[in-house]
C-alpha cells in the first residue's frame, strides 16, 4: 500500500487536492469536497483558501519524481 499523499490526476476539480486526500484514504472525494465548502462558506474561508493553496505547491502530482 502506498502511503503516500499525491495530487490526483484523474479525480481533480481545481489542482487535485481534494481527489488526492480522498484516495490516500479510501474516502469518497465528493464527500470531502461539500466538507471543503461547507467550512470555506460558514467558517474558515480565508485560512482555508490559503491551505488549499499552499497544498496544491507543496504536494506533487503522482508522476512527478519526490
Amino acid at each position: 500500500m502506498n502511503n503516500k499523499l499525491y495530487r490526483s490526476e484523474t479525480n481533480r476539480m481545481l489542482a487535485g487536492v481534494l481527489g488526492g486526500i480522498a484516495e490516500l484514504t479510501n474516502l469518497d472525494a465528493t464527500i470531502l469536497r461539500l466538507i471543503f465548502v461547507v467550512l470555506l462558506i460558514f467558517s474558515l474561508g480565508l485560512p482555508l483558501t490559503i491551505a488549499y493553496i499552499a497544498a496544491a505547491l507543496i504536494i506533487p502530482n503522482r508522476g512527478e519524481q519526490v
